[in-house]
């Protein structure tokens, strides 16, 4: 089994995905940190020395080679399912699971930690939520070819990652 946790940055895919692989018997691993072990760089270094497209480039590789794998829950990094028909891939190879949060609840999740993500940086709160708005808007369309979304407003981490479980649990085959 594989399953792919997706959705934007601050969803809480890191934080609902570890108790969650362990919950389920598989291997954790978040896509950004995997990154930054093998590269020996930050998200925003590998930003700034690659360009978003070089970035994007590397994770769709990385999701590749990860994908090939079993027994693993892996976080992706928000904007992967968005590029190289990454949600074509992991629909076709393991379970897709969309944490949905409403802009508003992502700024709130967002705004004490927007300088150590390159897309976020600088910006005020009321930029922030427009910002989210704006992206989500546009990274909706591959979010919800998820094949199961958790909406997240309102719910703890725990009952997240218990909601989660059911469903994916619940799933036929």
């Amino acid at each position: 089994m594989i399953i792919f946790l997706i959705g934007y940055m601050g969803c809480g895919k890191t934080t609902v995905g570890k108790p969650l692989a362990k919950a389920l018997g598989l291997s954790f691993v978040d896509m950004d940190h995997y990154l930054t072990d093998t590269c020996r760089k930050t998200i925003p270094q590998l930003f700034e020395d690659l360009g978003e497209e070089g970035f994007r480039k590397l994770e769709h590789q990385t999701l590749e080679q990860l994908s090939r794998q079993d027994n693993l829950l892996i976080a992706t990094g928000g904007g992967a399912p968005c590029f190289f028909q990454n949600m074509e891939t992991m629909n076709r190879r393991g379970i897709t699971l969309y944490l949905q949060v409403s802009p508003e609840g992502l700024a709130a999740r967002l705004r004490h930690g927007c300088e150590k993500r390159p897309l976020l940086r600088g910006k005020s709160p009321e930029e922030l939520l427009t910002f989210i708005r704006h992206a989500l808007s546009q990274r909706e369309e591959f979010y919800r070819q998820a094949q199961v979304t958790v909406a997240c407003d309102g719910y703890s981490d725990s009952q997240v990652v218990e909601i989660c479980r059911r469903a994916i649990q619940s799933m036929p085959g």
